[in-house]
């Protein structure tokens, strides 16, 4: 067969270069295209969920901090049960270890130990809850090229083997061989980049929000704190 009827018969589009592919690159192509799309599918409802959070936080906040509810009426209102609002379980463990101490323990600031660590237990659980798929995203945005490298590395010996044995090394037969190698690699880049901007993007923002945990702890813990001291001074005189 003539070299321009070679690369007649060749199918270039990417549909094609697939279909031409061994068996292994099409695996690999398969598992890369199938990890892109979970990449995506993971960024937009991470990115939902820290959004909704993030509301949740700012509105439970706002109340909390009002002055016009006591501790113990926030129990009433927030379930910490529901999973998907961290402030509100850390809030409510914490108060619930708070009622259960006794005067002598508030005093002696025992009480406030056990609540702080009751409440970082429940913060790192729930915390830890949130980074679910992350690791994901990291792992593919660093094995991806790999992978696709691999699929590539594959490719290329397969069309050296029938370069080999059809004996002619023209352009015409060596071009499609040689582009349906490395369009798995093109799949492995295009699944881990969106991974790793993903990766980065949803780390920042679980890290603000753990900070933003934390800070609410060291916050409540200070009110409980100064709750004790003002019903300590009147027994001082």
């Amino acid at each position: 067969m003539e070299p321009t009827a070679v690369a007649a018969s060749v199918d270039m589009t990417f549909w094609g270069l697939f279909l031409q592919a061994g068996i292994f690159v099409k695996l690999i192509m398969v598992g890369l295209f199938g990890a892109s799309v979970a990449v995506w599918a993971v960024w937009y409802s991470k990115g939902k969920q820290f959004k909704t959070l993030h509301r949740k936080g700012d509105d439970f906040e706002d109340i909390f901090w009002s002055g016009s509810h006591t501790l113990e009426s926030f129990v009433r209102q927030v379930n910490p049960q529901q999973g998907d609002h961290p402030l509100a379980s850390v809030f409510v463990v914490g108060l619930e270890e708070w009622n259960a101490a006794s005067d002598e323990e508030r005093r002696d600031g025992t009480a406030l130990q056990r609540v702080r660590r009751m409440m970082d237990a429940t913060a790192r659980r729930e915390l830890e809850a949130l980074e679910a798929w992350l690791p994901f995203l990291a792992t593919t945005g660093s094995v991806g090229p790999f992978v696709g490298l691999l699929g590539t590395v594959w490719g290329i010996m397969t069309s050296f083997q029938h370069i080999g044995a059809s004996k002619n090394t023209s352009l015409a037969v060596v071009a499609p061989g040689i582009a349906e190698a490395l369009f798995a690699t093109a799949i492995g880049l295009f699944a881990a980049i969106p991974a790793v901007v993903a990766y980065n993007k949803l780390s920042g923002s679980m890290g603000r929000y753990a900070a933003r945990v934390e800070t609410f702890i060291d916050e409540f813990l200070t009110v409980l704190e100064r709750q004790t001291t003002r019903k300590a001074a009147p027994n001082k005189r």
